[in-house]
């Protein structure tokens, strides 16, 4: 089957997907996709937030991974880098522990660099982000 595309050309998600983002066969029943456009940033990380208590940390990464493509330069290692923690989180949950915590800790490098700029945070704590992607991976960070 040819990849599915918009009206534009590019690539767009049609075929369903399980909670962690995997594809599931064509007329399969799988989560609600989430919209590929971006969110404000607080209703992002609101947004992000529900993806995570929910189980489907894929879906956060995607919400994240629209905002960070949209934001202004100075704040994309903070959208990057969350989008990775959770891509990191995605893997870690399908098993992949060595893929998984690299993608977690580039994420948290991303995130700590962010966070010496002195830019918005959106009522994230990103201490509490950071402190999380450094250490063991019990769940996904709260802050």
């Amino acid at each position: 089957m040819s990849r599915d595309r918009n009206d534009e050309g590019r690539p767009r998600q049609s075929r369903p997907r399980d909670a962690l983002g995997r594809p599931l066969p064509y007329g399969a029943t799988g989560v609600e996709p989430v919209s590929e456009d971006p969110l404000p940033p607080l209703e992002t990380v609101e947004e992000a937030r529900r993806l995570l208590r929910e189980g489907r940390p894929f879906s956060a990464h995607e919400v994240l991974e629209a905002r960070w493509k949209a934001a202004p330069s100075p704040e994309r290692d903070l959208w990057q880098g969350l989008a990775q923690v959770c891509v990191g989180i995605t893997h870690l949950a399908r098993g992949n522990e060595t893929g998984g915590r690299r993608l977690v800790e580039r994420g948290g490098e991303r995130v700590g660099a962010y966070q010496r700029t002195g830019g918005p945070t959106y009522g994230l704590d990103l201490d509490e982000v950071l402190a999380w992607a450094r250490g063991p991976h019990p769940g996904p960070p709260t802050g």
